[in-house]
């Protein structure tokens, strides 16, 4: 089994001079972690900076979104061969705020998993559901579709580079998370699913990790749980001290 992986997705926070004032803060507190993957979002335009104050620490590098064509006529893009040569080693693919306001279908982020994982990035897909959905008993019915069309035709060999975040919409930047029991459950539900459709070695070395207003308080609570391998941290991971505690979680 892989370590946990702790992401933080600053979106479109920090300046290149905040950011970096934010990786020194963070450097120094977590220096003496070495059992958490950690990994860190910045806008794109920090990211070759940031990359230089990294060196030596256990901090990695993410792009917040990637487009799946090498190069060309793409105004406003970054391909995952650009990410790679600035310094990142994964990239968050189908954030629901992707989704919702820019146009990310399922297909969309099924060609950009593929980029990525040719370009040797390794993806966080992210999946979950609306309020209405959770309302009407759809998550995991919901949850299952993204995941099968986001997986679609990628080898079983490319699967241990691959984590699946879930992050239901409801939770996102809303105060409210899911509790531990109940993020457990739609994680077991993934887990199976990957059971079902590749075999166990490979299913097992995906990592499902849990994004929804992941706080220093509830953190500990939600990495108790088997089947929930890290998280994806949004508003915390702007507050070096917060995002410090997140990564020293304590499994109780």
């Amino acid at each position: 089994m892989q370590k946990p992986l702790i992401a933080g997705n600053w979106k479109m926070n920090t300046t290149i001079h905040e950011g970096a004032s934010l990786v020194i803060k963070l450097r120094e507190l977590i220096k003496s972690i070495d059992s958490v993957d950690v990994v860190i979002a910045p806008p794109s335009t920090s990211i070759h900076h940031l990359n230089q104050l990294i060196a030596g620490s256990s901090i990695q590098l993410a792009g917040q979104n990637v487009f799946w064509k090498e190069n060309g006529a793409y105004t406003g893009e970054i391909s995952a061969e650009m990410l790679r040569a600035i310094g990142c080693s994964y990239v968050i693919i189908g954030h629901s705020e992707r989704r919702a306001l820019f146009g990310d279908t399922d297909d969309r982020v099924n060609k950009k998993a593929h980029a990525a994982l040719k370009a040797g990035l390794k993806p966080i897909i992210c999946v979950g559901e609306t309020l209405e959905e959770k309302e009407s008993n759809s998550t995991l019915g919901k949850v299952k579709g993204q995941i099968m069309r986001a997986l679609a035709g990628l080898k079983t060999g490319s699967l241990k580079e691959l984590t699946i975040a879930y992050e239901p919409i409801w939770a996102i930047g809303t105060g409210k998370s899911a509790t531990p029991e109940t993020a457990e459950e739609v994680h077991n539900s993934i887990r199976e699913l990957l059971y079902e459709d590749y075999d166990t070695a490979a299913a097992k070395k995906i990592r499902i990790i849990y994004g929804g207003s992941v706080k220093p308080d509830n953190i500990d609570s939600l990495m108790a749980q088997p089947n929930i391998d890290g998280a994806l941290v949004g508003g915390a991971s702007l507050n070096a001290e917060d995002f410090a505690r997140i990564v020293q979680f304590e499994s109780v």
